[in-house]
């Protein structure tokens, strides 16, 4: 997976956006399958983002004499727990409080309905179109889809949604 610094153009807002390659957030993008959270334009595109180049392994780093003393322990009382990393922050600062609520509600719910779907991998439509048409029995499933599939089976009157997280194949995962 690749994240990207994302912004809108009309409102300026910055966002983070995980895709499975640049071609995959081109495809999204030109489907009209971004969108800005906070101003819901679909005109979005990558943000200028700075490299992320590791450190060498003999490198050892200071860290910054404010955060050192930020960290020390006061006399009598316990050194301060350094705060857990959240998941849903953006690149620019963290999202309102509003919208991290419902973001881990949409991934919970995501979660739980992918417990009851099969995955189908590529064959989505294919499957999708069959389960339609009656040639196999009917059930929840979930795979990969190209915009112009997506497209096709939605003309056809087969009802598809993208789902809102990336889903890993279940034979990739760790």
């Amino acid at each position: 997976m690749i994240v990207f610094d994302l912004v809108c153009r009309d409102g300026g807002h910055c966002f983070e956006g995980w895709f499975r390659s640049s071609d995959d957030f081109a495809r999204q993008q030109q489907g009209g399958l971004l969108c800005c959270p906070e101003c819901g334009t679909d005109a979005v595109i990558k943000a200028p983002m700075a490299p992320s180049v590791p450190r060498k392994g003999n490198q050892v780093v200071a860290a910054a004499p404010q955060a050192r003393a930020h960290f020390q322990e006061q006399p009598g009382q316990p050194a301060p727990k350094p705060a857990e990393p959240d998941r849903l922050t953006m690149s620019r600062g963290k999202l309102p409080p509003e919208a991290m609520q419902m973001m881990r509600a949409l991934a919970h719910m995501q979660a739980e309905a992918l417990k009851t779907s099969r995955w189908v991998g590529d064959s989505f439509a294919e499957n999708a179109r069959a389960m339609h048409y009656g040639e196999r029995e009917v059930e929840i499933i979930h795979g990969q889809a190209t915009i112009e599939q997506a497209q096709e089976l939605a003309e056809e009157g087969i009802e598809v949604a993208p789902l809102p997280f990336p889903v890993m194949n279940p034979g990739e995962a760790n």
